[in-house]
């Protein structure tokens, strides 16, 4: 595992920000899971340190915000610009992790990237370099996650213009249970977005209950 980190998952009471908080506390992190509604977010805390058998806490949004080192950003497309309003005082020179896709319900199935090319690239763009966005998570199917039980067959891709930023989130990728890869700089954020509307529509298609992607090959030993 790697050293404890302190990580905030704003929109934690949804279900992917639900499944990484279960994930990460178990491996023995401190997280913290907020909520625009701070009662809910303690009730759903208290649920998911039941299931995870660690604490988790739950607070508002922004209080949630300014008690991580590391911040993950689980909300749908539609409140996302909002929401990141509301925190964005408290990420001065912090690691985000976004980990939003640009799903605009009905045409879910359908790749619709923002103007500027990714969410991601426009989050680093709005919030300057002092806050470190990394992209990731986008293509982990929820409802695994939420299943403790539950190996993960699937791939992280993780971008972002701070290798050591994506080498933090690799980790705790291989803390919940997941293999994560560099790749590339956070204007390839947009290929994990399109590709969750490309995998929606192929469960749907073969009836997969959460399909994912694999990277094939094997990496050259590392240099000593």
């Amino acid at each position: 595992m790697t050293d404890k980190s302190n990580i905030s998952i704003i929109g934690g009471t949804g279900a992917l920000g639900a499944g990484l908080a279960l994930r990460w506390a178990r491996a023995g992190h401190a997280v913290t899971i907020g909520s625009r509604d701070g009662a809910r977010a303690s009730e759903i805390a208290k649920e998911l340190s039941a299931k995870a058998g660690a604490d988790i806490t739950g607070l508002e949004n922004e209080a949630a915000a300014a008690k991580g080192d590391i911040i993950a950003v689980t909300v749908p497309y539609a409140s996302h610009a909002a929401t990141l309003d509301t925190i964005r005082r408290h990420l001065d020179g912090k690691l985000l992790i976004d980990v939003t896709v640009p799903l605009m319900p009905p045409k879910v199935r359908t790749v619709q990237l923002p103007e500027g090319g990714s969410v991601a690239k426009a989050v680093q763009k709005a919030l300057g370099e002092n806050v470190r966005v990394v992209s990731a998570f986008q293509n982990v199917a929820a409802a695994h996650l939420a299943d403790l039980d539950h190996a993960i067959d699937c791939d992280v891709l993780v971008c972002g213009n701070d290798p050591a930023a994506r080498n933090q989130v690799i980790s705790l990728a291989n803390d919940a249970g997941m293999k994560a890869w560099h790749a590339g700089r956070i204007d390839n954020s947009a290929i994990a977005e399109a590709l969750t509307s490309a995998l929606i529509f192929i469960n749907g298609q073969y009836k997969i209950p959460g399909a994912g992607i694999r990277i094939t090959g094997d990496p050259a030993p590392a240099e000593s």
